[in-house]
């Protein structure tokens, strides 16, 4: 099987330096950048994970993962923020984003390494049952990981587009949140329920017309319905 690869963007040259060496120590094809500006230039899209600084140079990294999740390439590569910027609106911003995971220094490596293993874990036992979801012009391949509204593809995050398989999956089935938590995200990472909420705000949009589809049924959850 191949490694996994991943790349570790900061600043902060010594603690790129650490986190590559423990990385590679546990198995992981690492590459490192400096800048955001730098790692956008290394072809992001190759990667499995993504660790990100947020408190960087000229660009942030919040503005580079908006980037990366607002490029159908990169849409869906898993990004952990690691930075010093930690209060629940700094959190929520990152998560708001289509973080996968956010973590706060100063960390510790066996703590960032338990979260590299959790995030690609999720991503690896992601199989799908069928390999494709259609609704009307909607439609999803599940292998290749695309979808498409009228034949143009959507720059759908990781988890938009887990969420929207699973509604999909089970038209007319209402999910609760805990459902939706313990589906998506894993049981190691905290996720405030109004995360769930942005997602599926931000997933009505970009599904354009058929947004109205996704209903809330308040107290129980969310679904798709024909």
């Amino acid at each position: 099987m191949a490694k996994h690869k991943i790349l570790v963007v900061d600043d902060e040259e010594s603690l790129c330096e650490i986190l590559q060496f423990n990385l590679e120590v546990e198995g992981y094809d690492v590459d490192v950048a400096y800048s955001a500006e730098q790692a956008l230039e290394m072809h992001p899209e190759r990667y499995s994970l993504i660790l990100l600084d947020v408190m960087m140079g000229e660009m942030s990294g919040f503005r580079m993962a908006r980037i990366l999740k607002e490029n159908p390439e990169t849409a869906r590569v898993p990004v952990i923020f690691c930075t010093a910027k930690d209060s629940e609106d700094d959190t929520v911003a990152g998560l708001n984003l289509g973080a996968d995971d956010y973590i706060a220094k100063p960390f510790s490596i066996r703590e960032v390494l338990a979260r590299v293993r959790s995030v690609l874990r999720r991503t690896a036992s992601a199989e799908p049952e069928h390999e494709t979801i259609v609704f009307e012009g909607l439609e999803m391949d599940l292998k290749r990981k695309v979808c498409t509204l009228d034949g143009s593809e959507l720059a759908l995050t990781k988890k938009e587009f887990e969420i929207l398989a699973l509604l999909l999956a089970h038209r007319g089935v209402i999910f609760s949140r805990e459902e939706i938590l313990h589906r998506i995200w894993s049981d190691e990472v905290i996720v405030l329920d109004r995360t769930i909420d942005v997602n599926i705000t931000r997933l009505r949009r970009k599904i354009g017309p058929y947004g109205k589809h996704i209903v809330t049924r308040l107290g129980y959850g969310y679904g798709f319905e024909e």
